[in-house]
């Protein structure tokens, strides 16, 4: 983000601009929206700037821009669409103090002013970087069809009535009470005051809310992977628990008012307790608190569920399961490959490197056998174990392994190997993200160059 955003309050302060041409019109446009005192400096001003200046709206400065002429000012606009006079005048705007824009000019702008969805006192600001002005106009033109015209009323008429919805504790009843207040559209003011009324009895006289947990999959770590109803429970939790490998792109998915803790675990190293976090639901859920537990991937999948949900049940906390896509299934994705194959297997195991009493025991001689195909999760630290286990009961030393670590992330690296070298290649890899390994499947790529090969080597 190379342009933070912000709203700057302007009532009563220095805007000046220098430009009497159709680029200094679009500007004042928007300026004349807010309070501040607008100064146009132009030798040539455009009939309505002339206009604007004999009503009061604006003062006119009919004369090219000299040095003084932006003191005080908070911001300067050289809209004069000329290059020479627009850095001439940047300079001077500089020496005086004042922010710069320089219409259309991205390189020389201290600021730049994005399209804007106006519903005064709501305002929506869109903005690119100037990278794409055209994708802002599209996206403003969308928010515009899907914002009611009453939004500004109702946001005007709920502010005058802040001080009576103090009645209601802090947090999630006032949020709750804001909420159905904005879900219905108003159609005047009157109607939006007796509606803000009936609304606050309601909920003064609703009985306390019970808290409840929603055991959310976060999924791989690509925010576009997250699920619709994932992306809602984060929109409207009050507590958020969360798992080491949760992508930080997504925590900042989360309610910004919500209390984000971290429930970190990881293999034979620092972790929090399961009851520990069990203790962190259960207390949050009482205390009539909505509860994400967010867990990388699927949380069916090796997140020690069951344990949550006994630990809900048993302090009669209502409990909801939002599935995510499971790491396996994102992993397999990068690679150009399904699962399972006609042929080739027609089943697939999903196991786990270590469990709590250490390297994880499976069914090696069925893994061992010739076209098996195996998730294995939280295999990096175990990797040397199964591999040496899978070559004692039989296994082909040319069997496919592929590793894929931050699977569907922009970090994501893929290292293809064999089963006979799986160790030392991994530990020589350096992975130090979450990764995954498959038995038995090789990259598409890497498929077609062996295929290829065997036939070089038929034909020879």
């Amino acid at each position: 983000m190379k342009h933070f955003p912000i709203f700057m309050a302007l009532e009563g302060r220095r805007v000046v601009l220098s430009g009497g041409g159709d680029a200094a019109l679009a500007k004042l446009r928007l300026l004349l929206k807010t309070e501040a005192k607008i100064s146009v400096v132009a030798a040539e001003a455009a009939p309505e700037i002339r206009n604007w200046a004999s009503s009061g709206k604006l003062t006119l400065i009919p004369r090219a821009m000299e040095p003084g002429d932006a003191l005080c000012a908070s911001l300067f606009y050289a809209a004069n669409e000329d290059d020479a006079e627009d850095a001439r005048v940047a300079k001077l705007a500089h020496l005086d103090g004042a922010l710069v824009n320089v219409v259309d000019n991205l390189e020389d702008s201290q600021f730049i002013t994005p399209a804007i969805v106006d519903r005064d006192p709501v305002t929506v600001a869109i903005g690119t970087e100037g990278a794409a002005p055209v994708l802002a106009r599209s996206i403003k033109k969308s928010l515009e069809e899907q914002l009611s015209p009453n939004l500004g009323l109702m946001a005007r008429v709920g502010k005058a009535f802040r001080k009576h919805v103090e009645a209601l504790p802090f947090g999630a009843k006032r949020r709750t009470f804001w909420s159905d207040y904005y879900s219905t559209d108003i159609g005047d003011a009157e109607v939006a005051q007796t509606r803000l009324e009936d609304l606050l009895d309601t909920h003064l006289h609703a009985p306390a809310r019970e808290g409840w947990v929603d055991l959310v999959g976060a999924g791989p770590g690509d925010p576009e992977l997250l699920t619709l109803k994932a992306r809602k429970a984060l929109d409207n939790a009050d507590v958020v628990i969360y798992d080491r490998l949760v992508a930080p792109e997504i925590l900042e998915l989360a309610r910004r008012e919500a209390v984000m803790l971290s429930a970190g675990k990881e293999g034979f190293g620092p972790s929090v307790t399961q009851d520990a976090i069990n203790e962190m639901i259960v207390s949050h859920a009482r205390g009539g608190a909505h509860v994400v537990r967010l867990k990388s991937g699927d949380p069916t999948v090796f997140g020690r569920l069951d344990e949550e949900i006994e630990a809900c049940e048993a302090a009669g906390v209502a409990w909801t399961i939002v599935p995510g896509i499971t790491s396996a299934s994102a992993a397999v994705a990068a690679l150009g490959q399904s699962l399972t194959k006609r042929g080739r297997n027609s089943g697939v195991r999903f196991i786990t490197g270590h469990d709590t009493k250490g390297f994880a025991d499976h069914d090696w001689r069925a893994l061992a056998a010739k076209g098996e195909v195996a998730a294995i999760y939280m295999g990096k630290k175990s990797a040397r174990f199964f591999q040496g286990r899978l070559l004692m009961h039989g296994a082909d030393p040319a069997t496919p392994v592929t590793v894929i670590e931050n699977a569907s992330r922009p970090t994501q690296r893929i290292l293809t190997t064999r089963l006979s070298e799986l160790e030392p290649e991994l530990t020589n890899a350096k992975f130090d993200g979450p990764a995954l390994v498959f038995l038995g499947l090789a990259p598409r790529a890497a498929l077609q160059l062996a295929d290829q090969f065997d036939q070089q080597e038929a034909a020879i």
